[in-house]
């Protein structure tokens, strides 16, 4: 069997632009019916949400059929989680609360493994390698493996470039909701500290030679993150489009309820 395609990395080196969502429903269900919508990218959050290796393992296994690359964001830069994820099929990782050049470092060494100078521990029989049948896997793997790291804090944005610089490293990914938090705005990402910032980060990111990334639900603020040089950027999360869809949708029935019962020609 012939080792399986990182469209998504390739795309990357590409500088193509790539549209993502951003999952946290923790369900393969939900995962197969937004993997089809036509979005390049989907992020299977296993920091903020409740995802465990099970859950992520059967979010994967419904993505395949559906178009969008998967992208798992872990809940640490841990290369025991790490290690957990790649055996299940992620190819894609988002490293979060990456701060300097050694933390970077230690991300993309757990996806290696010892004779690419990594940590990565071995099995044979991970669904990474189809059980097995893909010949060559514990050498090639890390051809098609895309490490992403995030940077949200001033001190991390401070040190893009030498994060650039470590080799292995496939994107650096801004997380604005952390990044305002810990510039004293917490809650507020489009604060104008916040998108000067944003700005100038992403600036260093192309300017190192690096894909820039970032996640917003704001359309007009993705598309601005877009124009200044975002690659792959994130423009929504499931769960925000069930909450106000369904929001929505209660709110005009309620006040065709409440019409109702006042008499009022609806």
């Amino acid at each position: 069997m012939e080792r399986i395609r990182n469209r998504f990395k390739q795309g990357l080196v590409a500088g193509e632009l790539q549209i993502g969502l951003w999952s946290h429903l923790s369900n393969h269900v939900s995962t197969e019916v937004i993997g089809g919508a036509g979005f390049d990218w989907i992020v299977l959050d296993a920091e903020h949400s409740p995802n465990e290796t099970f859950l992520l393992h059967q979010q994967l296994q419904a993505l395949v059929e559906g178009g969008a690359s998967p992208v798992v964001r872990v809940a640490w830069n841990d290369k025991v989680l790490i290690k957990r994820v790649l055996d299940i099929g992620a190819q894609t990782l988002l490293v979060p609360y990456v701060q300097n050049a050694a933390e970077a470092a230690d991300a993309v060494a757990a996806t290696r493994y010892p004779a690419q100078g990594g940590v990565r521990g071995f099995t044979g029989l991970s669904r990474a390698s189809r059980f097995g049948r893909i010949a060559g896997y514990h050498e090639q793997a890390h051809e098609d493996l895309c490490v992403i790291v995030q940077v949200e804090t001033p001190e991390a944005l401070a040190q893009i470039e030498a994060i650039a610089a470590v080799e292995g490293i496939d994107g650096i990914f801004i997380g604005p909701g952390d990044l305002s938090a810990a510039m004293g705005h917490i809650g507020q990402p489009g604060h104008p500290e916040v998108q000067a910032a944003i700005h100038d980060a992403i600036r260093r990111i192309r300017v190192a030679g690096k894909p820039a990334g970032i996640l917003t639900g704001d359309e007009a603020q993705a598309r601005q993150y877009i124009e200044w040089g975002c690659v792959f950027t994130a423009v929504g999360a499931d769960i925000a489009l069930l909450a106000r869809a369904s929001e929505q949708l209660a709110g005009r029935f309620q006040a065709f309820k409440a019409a109702r019962t006042a008499g009022v020609p609806a």
